[in-house]
């Protein structure tokens, strides 16, 4: 017996919105390349609260790359701020 039970069509709402949707271009780097090019700059504290799960995750990758996983989150939004701000 199998488990998947196949596709079926999308409520009405549902459709409507896939339908208006955007495909958006992924230009986020890997975090291979996030870690390749982190470089120090001048930062500031800042106090946010996060996912304990997703803080793992940026913990983990960065004790494999040898690198802070601060930092590493912070690549990541520095990245994100040029790519969609442009600065």
């Amino acid at each position: 017996m199998s488990k998947n039970k196949g596709y079926s069509e999308a409520p009405p709402d549902v459709a409507a919105e896939l339908e208006r949707s955007v495909t958006v271009k992924d230009f986020l780097p890997s975090p291979d390349e996030i870690a390749a090019v982190l470089k120090k700059e001048e930062t500031i504290p800042v106090t946010m609260k996060l996912k304990k799960r997703t803080v793992e995750r940026y913990k983990r990758y960065a004790r494999e790359k040898g690198i802070k996983y601060q930092t590493f989150v912070s690549a990541i939004l520095d990245n994100y701020a040029r790519n969609i701000l442009g600065r």
